[in-house]
């Protein structure tokens, strides 16, 4: 099963991470929504991302390890066609990015969005899927 899927993401309070390569990032408590594809098995991938057991390995892993940060809801669709990109440019035209987030394989400036209550950032999410026409599920950790 192939798709791509935003993540909400609760920040508890504010805080710096260490976020890989990337260095020190400072994120504002409230709500992050992070934009991902998996192209390969979106079930195993999302399954990671809920998991507390794995390597550091990408931008959002270092961010989920943070005990100020929690999955609060998945957002995705499953589709042969990659719309990471398209989702996370709709997004970007109604919240901050931080720059070079989960990005390094494209073009994007950023793929993980600030919002400041978790209603705001899945209204958003869910607008951008209806403005490409993508159904899209959604599941509550």
């Amino acid at each position: 099963m192939k798709g791509c899927y935003c993540l909400i993401i609760n920040m508890n309070k504010s805080c710096e991470i260490e976020i890989g390569k990337l260095g020190k990032i400072s994120f504002k408590r409230g709500c992050h929504v992070y934009v991902g594809s998996a192209m390969n098995s979106l079930a195993a991938r999302i399954s990671r991302h809920l998991s507390d057991d794995k390597k550091l390995h990408w931008h959002i892993d270092y961010l989920l390890k943070n005990e100020n940060a929690e999955i609060s809801e998945v957002i995705y669709n499953v589709s042969e066609e990659k719309i990471e990109c398209r989702l996370s440019q709709i997004i970007s035209d109604k919240s901050n990015g931080i720059e070079g987030f989960g990005c390094s394989d494209c073009d994007c400036e950023s793929h993980l969005y600030y919002f400041k209550n978790r209603k705001e950032a899945i209204e958003c999410v869910k607008g951008a899927y209806d403005s490409i026409a993508m159904e899209c599920k959604s599941f509550n950790k």
